[in-house]
């Protein structure tokens, strides 16, 4: 790997990554998310503070900055390191945005976005759990989290580099620890 392309791919994913989804789309109306609901700068949050329409605005811009990254990356450098590298690098920003004081989301979209370009057949794998798990259990948090955890083991079943399923393993662990955390609920 080169040093100075490394260097590069993780300051530009760091920074892509740090583009709230969240932030952005209840800004509009004045409302810092990071003072409602939960305190988090996610989507659920989103939903939670300013509805669907924000939830939805902030899914998809969380989708195109890692979209947009990764796909920077794999134009620009060789290899499934960098790749791997980037979607850290893209999950730290997300979580830890320097622009909002290093207090950022929790990762599921991040880990999400990334998993479909890094390995499109697991997150049909996915979708199939997220169905199969909802209807059998009606509860969704438990189902997204089975779902989750298929991805890189259906990344893995279905011939993916080691590297890549290991990384949506890695991914995925991230996401599990900062759901673990406790999340400042804001005072009303």
């Amino acid at each position: 790997m080169n040093v100075i392309i490394g260097i590069i791919v993780a300051v530009l994913s760091y920074f892509g990554g740090g583009i709230m989804g969240a932030h952005y789309s209840v800004k509009g109306s004045g409302v810092d998310i990071r003072q409602e609901g939960s305190g988090n700068v996610g989507a659920t949050n989103a939903l939670r503070v300013s509805g669907r329409r924000a939830f939805v605005l902030a899914v998809l811009l969380d989708i195109a900055k890692v979209m947009t990254v990764l796909f920077i990356v794999n134009a620009m450098t060789a290899g499934n390191g960098y790749l791997v590298g980037s979607a850290f690098f893209l999950m730290l920003g997300h979580l830890f945005p320097l622009q909002l004081g290093f207090h950022g989301g929790k990762g599921v979209v991040v880990y999400l976005a990334a998993s479909l370009f890094l390995s499109p057949v697991a997150i049909a794998g996915f979708i199939l759990m997220m169905g199969i798990g909802y209807f059998s259990l009606k509860k969704y948090k438990v189902a997204g989290f089975i779902a989750m955890a298929s991805i890189p083991v259906t990344s893995c079943l279905t011939g993916d580099p080691l590297v890549i399923s290991l990384s949506l393993a890695g991914l995925f662990i991230v996401v599990i620890i900062m759901h673990l955390k406790p999340s400042h609920q804001v005072k009303a």
